[in-house]
């Protein structure tokens, strides 16, 4: 019976060391998980400041009067820039070319009359084909446009030529 007793003592032994190791290995993990969302916020902080500033830029850039605006010159907007929410007097060169090009297809169509949209119609317009990476490319930068008021999006996943102001998610609150 000794032998018995002895192997349980030895496991449980073993088992205390384990979880002794585990526990170990938790607090290290806590403290590198601790250091990684301290990280995170670091960087979510810094693209939303990134995001106001270019935001704040933009409006300052409209304020700029007409013969202001001809002496200075403005980098042009780049592909894959940040399309920013849709105000009033916030000009269509402050979107990136695609974004543009977009937009004049959807608004040369409301003048005729035609309704909205598709994102297949629009990649056709644009000369760019029908192949669904194509078609898809299209469809999400349509609907980013939409998301910031730059155009509406219908229920039926059309797109048609429209500016509303949006919200500016994280926005402090105006007093």
């Amino acid at each position: 019976m000794a032998s018995v007793l002895g192997m349980l003592e030895e496991r449980e032994t073993a088992a205390r060391v384990r979880v002794e190791g585990l526990r170990e290995e938790v607090a290290r993990l806590t403290g590198v998980l601790e250091a990684a969302e301290i990280e995170l916020d670091r960087r979510v902080i810094a693209r939303e400041e990134l995001v106001e500033a270019l935001a704040a830029s933009a409006a300052e850039t409209t304020a700029v009067t007409e013969t202001e605006a001809e002496r200075e010159t403005v980098p042009a907007p780049v592909p894959g820039s940040i399309v920013p929410p849709w105000r009033e007097g916030l000009p269509l060169t402050v979107l990136a070319p695609d974004y543009q090009r977009i937009l004049d297809v959807l608004d040369e169509r409301q003048p005729a009359g035609q309704g909205p949209m598709r994102a297949k119609e629009i990649t056709v317009e644009l000369g760019l084909g029908t192949t669904s990476a194509k078609v898809e490319g299209v469809r999400s930068k349509a609907r980013r446009l939409a998301e910031r008021g730059w155009l509406v999006q219908e229920t039926s996943g059309m797109f048609s030529a429209g500016r509303r102001p949006v919200a500016v998610p994280d926005a402090a609150p105006s007093a």
